[in-house]
C-alpha cells in the first residue's frame, strides 16, 4: 500500500485524495473479511494531510471584499461571517421559511447540515438588519414578477449558487488574494470566542460537532491568553 501511495504522489495526487482512495480500499478489505472472501487485510497507512488553513478575516477586510461584490453576494458573505455557517450547502440554499423574525432565530433543519443535525442562530441586531434588507428586496421582486420567491439570497428571484470567480476577483481587488469562503467560517468561530461565548454554545451555533476544529484552526480565546499571561507573570514574581 505504501507503494501505491508513492505512485499516486508521483502523479501529483493530493494527500487528501490519496487518503480517500485508501479509505475506500480499507473499507473493501473489511467487507471482504466480513463476508469470508478474504482472511486478512494488509496494513494500510495514510499520508499526512497538511491542509490546515490559517486565513482569517477581520470586519474591515470583509467590508473591503464586499465592495467588489454584487448586493446579493455581499449579503451572503456577511451572513457567513456572522454565523460561521457553510456557504454553499447551508447559506446559499437558505429559505425564508427558515427565518423566524418573531422568535428571533434562523434555523437549519435536521438532515440539511453536514453532521445531519439541526441548528439555530439568534438574530443579532446586525443579522436581523441584514435579513430585513433581503426581505424588503425579495418583496419588491415578488411584486414585480408576481410570484413567490422562497430563497433568501437571490438575484431577481434566481437563487445564488456559486461565486468562486467573483469571490476570487473581489479578494484580489481588496488586497487579500487567495482567501477562501471557508475562511469566513473560521473567522466567525474566532469572533464568538472573542465575544466570550462558551465553547459548547459556540459549537452549537456554528455546527461544529467536536472540538477538533479548534485544534485545527489553532483558535485560542484572547481571554484565555490574558489569563495565562497573568498567571505566568504572578509565577515569575513569586520566584
Amino acid at each position: 500500500m505504501n507503494r501505491y501511495a508513492d505512485l499516486r504522489r508521483q502523479g501529483e495526487a493530493a494527500p487528501a485524495t490519496i487518503n480517500r482512495e485508501l479509505a475506500a480500499l480499507r473499507r473493501a478489505y473489511r467487507l471482504g473479511i466480513r463476508q469470508g472472501v478474504l482472511a486478512t487485510m494488509p496494513p494500510i497507512t495514510t499520508p499526512r494531510e497538511d491542509n490546515v488553513r490559517t486565513g482569517f478575516f477581520d470586519r474591515e477586510q470583509v467590508n473591503s471584499v464586499c465592495k467588489h461584490l454584487a448586493d446579493e453576494r455581499t449579503a451572503a458573505v456577511k451572513f457567513c461571517y456572522i454565523t460561521g455557517w457553510r456557504s454553499y450547502s447551508e447559506v446559499f440554499p437558505l429559505r425564508w421559511s427558515q427565518v423566524d423574525f418573531k422568535g428571533g432565530f434562523v434555523r437549519l433543519e435536521p438532515g440539511t447540515t453536514k453532521n445531519r443535525e439541526g441548528r439555530v442562530f439568534p438574530l443579532t441586531p446586525e443579522l436581523r438588519a441584514l435579513l430585513e434588507q433581503r426581505l424588503e428586496y425579495t418583496r419588491r421582486c415578488e411584486r414585480a414578477q408576481d410570484k413567490i420567491i422562497p430563497h433568501v439570497f437571490h438575484r431577481k428571484g434566481q437563487p445564488l449558487k456559486y461565486m468562486r470567480r467573483s469571490w476570487t476577483t473581489a479578494c484580489k481587488n481588496a488586497g487579500v488574494p487567495g482567501r477562501l469562503l471557508h475562511d469566513l467560517r473560521r473567522s466567525a468561530v474566532r469572533n464568538l470566542e472573542r465575544a466570550g461565548l462558551s465553547r459548547s454554545v459556540a459549537m452549537k451555533m456554528t455546527g461544529h460537532k467536536t472540538e477538533s476544529v479548534y485544534r485545527r484552526y489553532a483558535i485560542v480565546s484572547e481571554s484565555d491568553l490574558r489569563e495565562a499571561a497573568a498567571k505566568l507573570a504572578a509565577a515569575t514574581a513569586e520566584r
